[in-house]
């Protein structure tokens, strides 16, 4: 991967309780990290001899957007110019069941316009991201 050229960002809705944002970042990272092993570094070790896991090998940024506009964002992932972008979403849905088996059984039955997404992570070519999301600020 061309780290130069490739850029990979979440996005989170900023009206959700810390504890929700947290959860829909850690669930979004896991997927991520799933999709695209190559991205995370080989195991590193500190100065005493204690291992410790490698971590992805370039920044996310966490920005601030509100329902609507990720849903927005994830509308137009589904058109042919992004379909190449690697995309992970989490929503109410999701969120809500308590088991795997639940959430593939619920999402059998919802249509995507009845979907109300917490948050959207993108990775790709860095020209294609910004162009969804360059102007949005950092969730801080």
């Amino acid at each position: 991967m061309d780290f130069k050229n490739e850029k990979c960002v979440m996005v989170i809705d900023e009206r959700l309780t810390l504890g929700i944002i947290a959860n829909t970042a850690a669930i979004m990272g896991i997927t991520l990290g799933k999709k695209m092993p190559e991205v995370v570094g080989a195991d590193v070790a500190d100065k005493t001899g204690n291992e410790h896991s490698g971590i992805i090998e370039f920044p996310v940024p966490v920005l601030r957007g509100d329902g609507e506009q990720i849903k927005a964002i994830r509308e137009k992932l589904y058109e042919p110019d992004f379909r190449d972008l690697t995309v992970v979403d989490f929503s109410d849905l999701a969120q809500g069941c308590k088991t795997y088996d639940e959430f593939t059984e619920k999402m059998k039955n919802i249509s995507e316009a009845d979907l109300n997404y917490f948050g959207i992570a993108i990775c790709g070519a860095k020209k294609k991201v910004n162009k969804l999301t360059g102007s949005m600020p950092l969730l801080r």
